[in-house]
């Protein structure tokens, strides 16, 4: 089985309190801010993407810090984004699943349960559809109808070394990906969990469709780890201090997870 490199590409960011993150609040009431990541799992002849983020109109839209196109990002690392061939797709909120003309020979690795979420009953509630970019709902629907969607239902491999796992909870089609890679099995939490704080004291995120699915997800993202810091929270900022940049100039925008953390 192959040893993949995993690298968080990232691309924005937010400044908010601690207590945004947290149902209920945060008695601390701290600065809190969100890193906005895209993911890169390159093996030996073909790489991943791992969600597609947001374009700069997207930030502007959403008041959100935009600091490079994604696709900039993954030619810091030497990867085109037009050389793609799959792209997974954690989850369909507007941070994930953006950029749709980055990537137009991709196909897309999606849950049968998202795609149902995302076009199904609950968007009838303005509420539960806010995350979502009708944009990128209706490109999603185009490369269905264009061949370039692949559906899974639960957990699948995709390739060996790679697997996606249905946790739902944030959305309800929620999956995170497992990666083999030197150190052990990494698990790209996603929206999973945004902070590992979020996981650690089980005080869930938010914006959640079941938040009983979303603490239970927790649990379910260690069981496919090698340990429970094998475990990659969606938007955390201690993950660019945690492990190390691929090189000095790529520090705080590029961070390598298939090895050790540093911190």
């Amino acid at each position: 089985m192959e040893n993949y490199e995993i690298y968080a590409i990232k691309y924005a960011e937010h400044d908010r309190m601690s207590g945004a993150n947290f149902i209920g609040g945060d008695a601390h009431e701290v600065p809190m801010p969100l890193d906005y990541y895209v993911w890169l799992i390159k093996g030996a002849t073909r790489h991943w993407v791992v969600d597609t983020g947001f374009s700069a109109e997207g930030a502007a839209e959403r008041g959100r810090r935009f600091l490079r196109c994604p696709s900039e990002g993954l030619g810091l690392l030497g990867v085109q984004a037009d050389s793609v061939s799959d792209v997974i797709i954690t989850h369909m909120h507007y941070d994930h699943c953006g950029n749709s003309h980055l990537f137009k020979g991709a196909r897309y690795h999606l849950q049968d349960k998202e795609m149902q979420y995302a076009t199904g009953r609950c968007m009838c509630h303005r509420t539960m559809r806010y995350p979502f970019s009708l944009g990128d709902v209706m490109a999603m629907v185009e490369r269905l109808y264009t061949d370039r969607v692949v559906f899974h239902d639960g957990a699948e491999e995709i390739a060996p070394g790679i697997s996606v796992h249905h946790l739902g909870g944030h959305t309800a089609g929620l999956q995170v990906v497992r990666v083999h890679t030197e150190r052990g099995w990494v698990v790209l939490a996603s929206d999973a969990s945004h902070f590992y704080a979020n996981m650690q004291d089980e005080r869930p995120f938010p914006v959640v469709y079941n938040v009983g699915d979303m603490i239970e997800g927790y649990h379910k993202a260690y069981a496919l780890a090698s340990s429970p810091e094998h475990v990659i929270p969606g938007h955390d900022p201690l993950v660019m201090k945690k492990y190390p940049a691929p090189h000095k100039d790529l520090q705080g925008i590029v961070a390598r997870l298939d090895v050790a953390p540093v911190a």
